[in-house]
């Protein structure tokens, strides 16, 4: 049994995510900001934890991890406000990874999205521009910490049921649909897969088994 906190405990994938992962034995501790949806996290198995990370400092995230065996940042802005965009997506994202190593959190997930990168090609007048940057910032320096990382990139969500099966952009997977429920399958495999540390798993939905897809990476 792992100590797993979840960074944006409240987003869909990390209610799913929580879930599967209770369901294992872990126990889960998911931060969230608003008080109103600790009832919903308790739902899943999970100890709810107050902690706005949009306006914590390193210290008081590393407060909030301190004791897990594994962090997963799935919080996100939700697009809309540049400023808020890369104050959650970039610049949270940046403390909590400066959080864990402060405070001995070995492992560390990151959902980032299929095509991440400096070279996203997304014009600076497109609305997606501040999420493209701040995700290409915040995915390379994880890359460069020493923390034991993986990057998981899906492609555009559905909320359709899970499949179980993935095709990564690393077999030649291009950009298609991939349920929120097989995303939080592959956070969960990522986690139990040793070999996925220092991986970037970019995927849609296709037809290898997601346990042997993580492991193929």
């Amino acid at each position: 049994m792992s100590k797993i906190a979840i960074i944006g405990g409240h987003g869909k994938i990390a209610l799913k995510l929580a879930k599967l992962l209770t369901g294992e034995g872990h126990q889960v501790s998911a931060l969230i900001r608003n008080p109103d949806h600790a009832d919903d996290i308790r739902a899943t198995g999970a100890q709810p934890v107050i902690a706005d990370i949009e306006n914590l400092s390193t210290d008081e995230i590393g407060e909030a991890i301190r004791g897990h065996d594994a962090v997963v940042f799935a919080a996100g802005a939700g697009g809309g406000n540049p400023q808020r965009t890369y104050a959650v997506d970039r610049d949270a994202a940046i403390r909590s990874i400066d959080a864990a190593l402060k405070v001995d959190v070995p492992r560390y997930v990151i959902i980032s999205y299929f095509g991440a990168g400096p070279d996203h090609g997304v014009p600076e007048d497109n609305s997606f521009f501040a999420y493209a940057e701040s995700k290409a910032q915040a995915d390379e320096y994880l890359r460069k910490s020493t923390l034991l990382w993986t990057i998981v990139g899906p492609s555009t969500l559905t909320d359709e049921p899970g499949t179980g099966r993935i095709a990564t952009k690393e077999r030649g997977a291009e950009r298609a649909d991939i349920t929120r429920d097989d995303v939080a399958a592959v956070l969960a495999a990522v986690l139990d897969t040793p070999s996925s540390v220092g991986t970037t798993i970019e995927f849609v939905n296709g037809e290898t088994p997601i346990a042997d897809a993580v492991k193929g990476v």
